[in-house]
């Protein structure tokens, strides 16, 4: 006499997942991810774009308040580093400390190019990009305070 299974032994029989099951879900992760990277990635550029110009504009700012209390711009050889340092005493500023408490780096790690006198204007103050060299187009053209 042959007995049927009870619930729970049919429950039990089912129980698992295949692996046509298991390769589904791989598939639809991976889809997932691609459709994330896709949008997420050139995002993430414009994102790097936009910082180096905000840290451009914000040098610009204390380059200017440097011009007004010594009557001009650093020298490419004082730098950006100029900024950091408090005026001199034999100046008519009464800054006890400098410009900026801190040098940015680029978005890519590299420290901002400060040229003075420019090429392009009083003076030139930009970001190399994601290539690190001068030029470039896309994601490595050079960001300025040209621009």
């Amino acid at each position: 006499m042959s007995q049927e299974d009870t619930p729970a032994q049919r429950l039990a029989k089912d129980a698992g997942v295949t692996l046509v099951e298991m390769m589904v879900v791989i598939v639809i992760i991976g889809l997932i991810t691609a459709i994330v990277a896709i949008n997420v990635l050139p995002a993430q550029d414009t994102a790097r774009a936009q910082k180096a110009r905000a840290d451009i504009h914000m040098l610009e700012q204390a380059l200017e308040l440097f011009r007004l209390d010594r009557t001009r711009y650093p020298t490419t050889e004082e730098g950006l580093e100029a900024l950091v340092d408090p005026p001199q005493s034999d100046t008519a500023s009464t800054r006890a400390e400098g410009y900026v408490r801190r040098l940015p780096n680029d978005p890519w790690n590299r420290p901002y190019t400060y040229v003075s006198p420019g090429e392009r204007g009083t003076f030139d103050l930009y970001s190399l990009g994601a290539d690190g060299q001068e030029g470039g187009e896309g994601r490595d053209a050079d960001i300025g305070n040209w621009q």
